[in-house]
């Protein structure tokens, strides 16, 4: 179970990569691969909590996943934390970290993420079909709820400075992208 969203994800996309052998030497790809990340993100973002297995529990009662968008110089990144202990890193560019499923330092790093994001449930609001990034000075914090997806949105220069609400859930965040450059991939 842990291992389903990155193995779900992977799978889904494997096909779409050029050069997969799973892809027919004729068939055109469906997904550049600068637009891998992107694709991702937004599978995530539109992806029902049954479709990823996603249940609640007496520790994740409400979100069950967090996106957190924010820019890195003309690109933005988006780092993925799961209550299944997944984390990945998706970007603008053709840079990204996928799964982290099986890393001691990454699966606890996601989870506070998402414990954390708890708190701030009452304030996000709803979002409905749209997912867009956020601004230069912005970061926006997608949760991934059993009721649908809900955002916050935080000033990046407040989030810096210390004095926005959301510096700590961003702190955290950080972490786990440290523990996916960190921890080498299990084989």
């Amino acid at each position: 179970m842990k291992r389903l969203y990155s193995l779900s994800l992977l799978g889904a996309f494997w096909a779409l990569l050029p050069g997969s052998p799973a892809r027919a030497a004729d068939d055109p790809p469906k997904i550049a691969q600068e637009d891998m990340g992107k694709a991702l993100r937004h599978l995530m973002l539109t992806s029902p909590p049954e479709e990823v297995e996603a249940k609640p529990t007496k520790e994740f009662p409400r979100v069950y996943a967090v996106l957190m968008d924010w820019p890195v110089g003309e690109n933005t990144a988006t780092v993925l934390s799961t209550s299944t202990g997944e984390a990945s890193l998706y970007t603008t560019s053709t840079f990204g970290i996928i799964g982290g499923a099986g890393r001691e330092g990454v699966s606890e790093a996601a989870l506070k993420v998402v414990r954390a994001a708890d708190a701030f449930f009452e304030e996000a609001k709803p979002v409905a079909k749209q997912f867009p990034y956020p601004g230069p000075e912005q970061v926006f914090f997608y949760f991934l709820t059993f009721e649908g997806v809900r955002r916050v949105e935080a000033n990046l220069a407040a989030i810096e400075s210390g004095s926005s609400p959301c510096t700590e859930l961003f702190g955290l965040v950080q972490k786990v992208l440290t523990a996916l450059q960190k921890e080498p991939a299990t084989k």
